[in-house]
């Protein structure tokens, strides 16, 4: 649910909510962008919709039916 960077004392951790309103939510429609986590359990950081096991299982990402993507996107203005 966050980042601890070296610094998190004095600043505090980079939760994945700030992280998704920084440099998620401000996308244009139509963007694509490509992010790169090197940490443990890095899948949620950026709180997507998106699922990966890297257990040989999934060869892409898929997109999880847990999550209600229509009502995500209603929200800033859009539709699925």
């Amino acid at each position: 649910e966050a980042l601890v960077p070296l610094d998190f004392k004095e600043t505090g951790m980079i939760r994945d909510d700030d992280l998704f309103d920084i440099v998620c939510k401000p996308l244009a429609d139509g963007a694509h962008m490509v992010s790169l986590m090197d940490c443990c359990h890095s899948g949620t950081i950026l709180d997507l919709p998106y699922i990966f096991k890297a257990d040989g299982s999934s060869t892409q990402m898929q997109l999880d039916d847990s999550i209600d993507l229509d009502g995500l996107l209603q929200q800033f203005g859009g539709a699925a």
